[in-house]
């Protein structure tokens, strides 16, 4: 399927990794683990392996006790003994990643040209609350939808037709827009269009293509506005 850009009327977007760099995470890392890049790496990946596993399972979990889970998990497995504090101290990273840098101006010109943007995230709504802030874009977007409303995490279906019913859209007339292939994957399931951010690549082809790849929300508005 090709992207049909006159059937869009709201644009839904990611939250990690998509609107913010997840790899600030390192960062915090960097003063507390001798090697902060493999650390940060499997827990961003632990991270999102609980959520397949806890949809499959029913193990549902607020995102931001899962990602402090998953951040144990890595250290243990690295070797790494912090305290609670410590851990804590990390943790809160999350409250305040980097936004990239084509992430205001873009959607800003969606906004302008009359699409309502939402987020979609598996984060829950007190982390996205703080993404929002910290990224400066709580005037264009409309809300935050989390997978905390309905216990379900992404690829599940049943949170894209979530966002679909709280926006007040057809899901044919959404498009999705992330940098998770699995995302992607989720949304074009579900019924809305698949759009993929390569902030990092390669695109992975096991199931098939994104309607559309963008290397930045400059291109998306290029094709919508």
């Amino acid at each position: 399927m090709s992207f049909d850009p006159d059937a869009v009327t709201t644009v839904t977007f990611d939250s990690y990794g998509t609107l913010v760099d997840v790899d600030t995470a390192e960062a915090a890392l960097a003063d507390r683990v001798p090697e902060p890049e493999p650390v940060s790496k499997l827990w961003r990946s632990r991270s999102l392996a609980y959520t397949f596993i806890a949809d499959a399972i029913d193990a549902y979990q607020p995102f931001y006790e899962m990602n402090r889970d998953a951040l144990q998990y890595a250290l243990d497995a690295h070797g790494v003994s912090l305290s609670e504090a410590e851990r804590d101290e990390i943790l809160s990273v999350y409250h305040e990643l980097d936004v990239f840098d084509d992430v205001r101006d873009g959607m800003n010109r969606l906004q302008d040209a009359g699409y309502d943007c939402y987020v979609v995230s598996n984060g829950n709504p007190e982390m996205l609350s703080s993404l929002v802030e910290t990224a400066d874009i709580d005037g264009i977007v409309e809300d935050t939808i989390s997978a905390d409303e309905i216990e379900t995490f992404k690829p599940h279906a049943e949170l894209y037709r979530h966002a679909a019913a709280r926006t007040g859209t057809p899901i044919d007339e959404i498009a999705h827009v992330t940098s998770g292939y699995s995302d992607v994957y989720g949304a074009m399931h579900a019924g809305m269009q698949g759009v993929w951010a390569d902030r990092d690549g390669p695109w992975d082809a096991f199931a098939g293509e994104p309607d559309l790849t963008i290397e930045s929300f400059h291109a998306l508005a290029d094709e919508l506005v």
